[in-house]
């Protein structure tokens, strides 16, 4: 059925549902004979929850009652581990889920009838055109530079009297690369107070990068930042849904009042707070994450191919028109990939196995990407 056909009994969405694309989230692998199949398509981290989170779990049983709406507990854990106030903290179900929670409250239609402007650099997030225009505001795409990373210059210069909110992925998912402290300072120095600026941080834990930005640091010093952060990804709870913001109460008292009540289970706050407990092991894993990406970067590089600087925990290969070619390549090799149209592939970093595997089909590959 298209947009224009009038469905059974006339019932018809918000027209902007019609425009907006369909999230697509990685596809399971196809199995193959004779090959171990792996999943390198939605960014998870490949290794479980520590054993002590698994273990704290095992045992809840109060699921007949409601969580606590505040996430109290967890706020508290959660201030201690970050030096934060517990104020400044709201929790959501993921990075995504306190990502639509502060769209709702600061971006929209206005009064006026025209909607809000949200700039972000794309490609980026899949998530952020669905969010945005669900929330009634327009988006404004920058495009990135050649080599992945965000044009802050133009994104500043795409700001006007309706732009409400600018959203900086770092690293940008897709593609890896960070955003530097030095070019974030200046770049919040020269968008106005009045709009929001929301630093996602989804993979902080997996940056190497000794220059990469510290949202806690720039919403210390500029009361118009938002800290997006979460537990699915260098924690190993991307199931269970838990994630928050950072901001100051000037931006949290609205904030909470678009919260959704009840978006973190008990079962989500008592693993979070566990593996925050227990933190030095979470380190661990993610630093046997990061070897390999070290490895699968060096590489894809030694065998010529251009891969932006992989800060997160996957790699980008920008094999545009070739994109769903190599995907389905993959997907004869046992391995899942995320392609993005004609743009490139997003490759996460799996299990060691999975990545050799991955840099024999980049070696057998002929066609590498390289830098224009």
């Amino acid at each position: 059925m298209t947009s224009s056909e009038t469905p059974p009994g006339g019932i018809r969405p918000r027209p902007v549902v019609a425009r907006l694309p369909r999230y697509a989230a990685g596809k399971p692998p196809a199995a193959v004979e004779g090959l171990a199949s792996y999943k390198l398509s939605s960014n998870e981290n490949p290794l479980p929850p520590i054993p002590a989170v698994l273990e704290a779990i095992a045992g809840q049983q109060d699921f007949n009652r409601y969580p606590d709406p505040l996430s109290s507990k967890l706020r508290a854990a959660l201030a201690e581990f970050l030096d934060v106030p517990a104020e400044d903290i709201v929790t959501g179900a993921g990075s995504l889920g306190a990502l639509n929670q502060l769209l709702t409250t600061f971006a929209g239609q206005n009064d006026d009838g025209k909607a809000d402007e949200v700039i972000y650099a794309w490609r980026s997030f899949e998530a952020y055109p669905i969010s945005v225009g669900l929330a009634g505001a327009e988006s404004i795409r920058v495009p990135l530079t050649p080599d992945g990373r965000h044009d802050l210059d133009a994104m500043a210069a795409a700001v006007t009297v309706r732009t409400r909110v600018i959203l900086l992925c770092t690293p940008n998912n897709p593609t890896g690369p960070i955003l530097t402290t030095a070019e974030t300072d200046r770049f919040l120095q020269m968008v106005p107070s009045d709009v929001v600026v929301v630093i996602d941080e989804a993979y902080q834990e997996f940056v190497r990068a000794e220059d990469a930005v510290d949202g806690i640091e720039m919403y210390r010093k500029y009361p118009n930042v938002m800290v997006l952060r979460t537990f699915s990804k260098a924690h190993g709870l991307a199931g269970l849904r838990v994630g928050y913001s950072i901001s100051n109460p000037e931006l949290t008292q609205y904030l909470r009042v678009a919260a959704t009540p009840f978006a973190v289970s008990q079962i989500a706050e008592q693993a979070a707070i566990v593996s925050l407990q227990n933190y030095a092991q979470v380190v661990e894993r993610v630093q046997s994450l990061v070897d390999e990406r070290v490895r699968v970067t060096a590489g894809l590089r030694d065998l010529g191919w251009f891969v932006p600087d992989a800060q997160g925990n996957f790699v980008w290969l920008r094999l545009g028109e070739n994109s769903g070619e190599f995907a389905e390549l993959a997907g004869k090799h046992a391995l899942s990939v995320r392609a993005f149209g004609d743009e490139g592939v997003r490759v996460s970093i799996g299990e060691v196995e999975a990545n050799t595997r991955f840099l024999q089909l980049c070696a057998d590959y002929t066609k590498p990407p390289r830098r224009s």
